[in-house]
């Protein structure tokens, strides 16, 4: 994460209030796989206004990341960090040339550069056991360096805050201990950075290495918006416009946040347009006036950003023609897609429809893939979905027939309150657990009558 640049807003739905995590998540792979491992779905050229899908079925995807050396000024440093390599070599000439750097940022760079050092130095190397002790070393002077950093005379504010984040999630080898990452958080709230400003009132809002403190989080959640970090822009307006945190509702105002995080909105830190496009699509939120193309604009600005919630909105857009959208199965499958790639249930149930009936012309009509799609987003415990398998299940569609396996699926369906699941295991109970004769469902069954959205 740039030192500059705050933690997104992590709660799991748009209008969700609900705390994001105090800290960033630790630098890890993301595994996510389709079904299959091809797609019998071909994507056509682009509209204008759309961007370009890639419409294979989703594969075997992994992002890694790692720590990246990022320049915050202009001016000049002990040694170009655009490129560098990971000798040991080079390590000791960065070394020497370090020491008469006074600029503490450079300090900070070159910290950061060995803790990339340790994770590349000799990755080709047969033998890597007499490595580890060198690369142990590596972080722990790193570690030493940040330390000095963040408790010298003159504390530097992005040590502190990147210590923090170490005591937060244990990174670099260190213990988790809440109570002092926030101390320094809020050291480097008391100089004005931004991003430890948003992490102290996430930490006061869910009682993180403090006690919870809900008027205290509002506060910071302020400071933080008002010092331009984006996530507490987007999340002060939330807190106005539905009155959390014990703050008195101030709908005028939440706008003007809420406007503003749109304004700088990007990969991270999407969730206010999609806010701002719910409220606009509203025709009774009584807030800003009902436009339904505006809505779709903003909708599809976060959607280019990756934003899942957004995606599938299109994705139904297109399906129903809602939203100034014509209906467009192309487009609809396209958008649930993009979600459905990064785990969106709601867009993985989605395309089990467009699978069950396929679409003439652009999405080849597949049982086993309609099943799959279903059961991925039933195994994340969303109950139209759970209905759905126990329906494949009973009916054999994508899966051997198994009244006993759909029961189950139906039985968590009715758990959670879907109404056609209990329907469904009382008239299999009144029938004798023998199949109905159910007709394959149509498109306008699933669309209509919810057999599968």
């Amino acid at each position: 994460m740039p030192p500059s640049q705050s933690a997104p807003y992590l709660g799991p739905g748009p209008y969700q209030p609900g705390p994001p995590g105090a800290y960033p998540a630790a630098s890890q792979g993301s595994l996510t796989r389709g079904p299959s491992n091809a797609s019998s779905f071909q994507a056509p050229p682009p509209p204008p206004e759309e961007v370009e899908f890639e419409m294979n079925r989703p594969r075997l995807q992994r992002s890694e990341t790692a720590a990246s050396v990022s320049l915050r000024t202009q001016k000049t440093k002990a040694i170009d960090l655009s490129a560098p390599p990971y000798t040991k070599e080079y390590i000791d000439q960065y070394r020497q040339r370090i020491k008469d750097d006074p600029d503490p940022e450079a300090h900070f760079q070159y910290a950061k550069y060995l803790i990339d050092a340790a994770k590349k130095i000799g990755a080709d190397a047969k033998e890597q056991r007499g490595l580890r002790k060198y690369r142990d070393s590596l972080i722990q002077e790193s570690l030493k360096v940040i330390r000095r950093l963040a408790t010298q005379g003159e504390p530097y504010d992005e040590a502190q805050f990147f210590l923090a984040n170490c005591h937060g999630t244990g990174m670099l080898g260190l213990q988790v201990d809440h109570e002092r990452a926030y101390h320094l958080y809020l050291q480097a709230a008391k100089q004005n950075h931004a991003a430890a400003c948003y992490r102290v009132a996430v930490c006061n809002e869910i009682g993180a290495g403090t006690k919870a403190d809900p008027q205290r989080a509002a506060a910071f959640y302020r400071k933080a918006a008002s010092l331009g970090d984006t996530a507490a822009m987007y999340k002060l307006g939330v807190i106005l416009l539905r009155g959390l945190l014990k703050q008195q509702p101030n709908p005028r105002e939440a706008i003007g946040w809420l406007r503003r995080a749109a304004e700088q909105a990007d990969e991270e830190n999407p969730h206010a347009l999609h806010e701002l496009a719910m409220l606009y699509e509203n025709p009774t939120n009584g807030v800003v006036p009902h436009d339904p193309a505006y809505a779709k604009e903003l909708y599809t600005r976060a959607a280019h950003l990756g934003y899942t919630h957004s995606q599938f909105k299109l994705g139904q857009c297109y399906e129903y023609g809602t939203l100034t959208c014509p209906v467009d199965p192309r487009r609809s499958i396209a958008w649930y897609t993009k979600a459905a790639e990064k785990g969106h249930a709601e867009a993985e149930l989605a395309l089990s429809g467009w699978y069950l009936t396929g679409s003439e012309g652009v999405l080849k009509q597949s049982d086993s893939e309609a099943y799959l799609w279903a059961r991925r987003a039933a195994n994340k415990g969303l109950s139209k979905a759970e209905y759905a398998v126990g329906y494949y299940a009973e009916v054999g569609i994508g899966v051997k027939q198994d009244i006993e396996f759909a029961k189950r699926w139906y039985m968590r369906a009715a758990a959670q309150g879907n109404k056609r699941a209990m329907n469904r295991l009382t008239e299999m109970k009144r029938n004798g657990n023998k199949r109905a004769n159910m007709a394959r469902p149509t498109r306008q069954d699933a669309k209509d009558e919810c057999v599968i959205v």
